[in-house]
């Protein structure tokens, strides 16, 4: 799927299209710094149900929100160095326990996905648009 966005109020039409489809536990989000990934994770959290107020994981690496339909880990694996910092924050564990994580920066964790079913989304961020893609 493929889409375009001026404006803030979009990211709503784009989650109202993609949360029907997530049909895996894992959604990897992909863009440049300043792209949208947390903005498009508020609203998504929102249309989920979770009355929790959401903001970026850069620092604390994972925070966890409430959903009814279960616990959404979001994390940000930017700063992770290497494959072992990843295992070191139990990332297994929480993809084990939740009803989705969302997984901003994945590049350093990607390769250890080989198997699994997972949803991945990227935001280019032109300066006058974000063009996204989700699959």
């Amino acid at each position: 799927m493929q889409f375009t966005i001026k404006n803030i109020e979009d990211w709503q039409e784009i989650v109202n299209e993609i949360a029907p489809k997530l049909q895996h536990n894992i959604l990897l989000l992909k863009g440049n710094l300043g792209a949208g990934k947390t903005t498009f994770t508020q609203f998504l959290l929102k249309k989920l149900g979770s009355e929790d107020e959401v903001s970026s994981p850069t620092y604390s690496i994972v925070n966890e929100y409430q959903s009814p339909k279960g616990k959404i880990f979001h994390f940000d694996l930017y700063r992770l160095k290497n494959i072992d910092e990843v295992y070191d924050i139990g990332i297994e564990e929480y993809l084990d326990n939740a009803f989705l994580c969302i997984i901003e920066w994945p590049g350093v964790y990607e390769e250890e996905l080989y198997g699994l079913k997972y949803h991945k989304m990227s935001i280019n961020n032109t300066g006058e648009q974000r063009e996204i893609s989700f699959e």
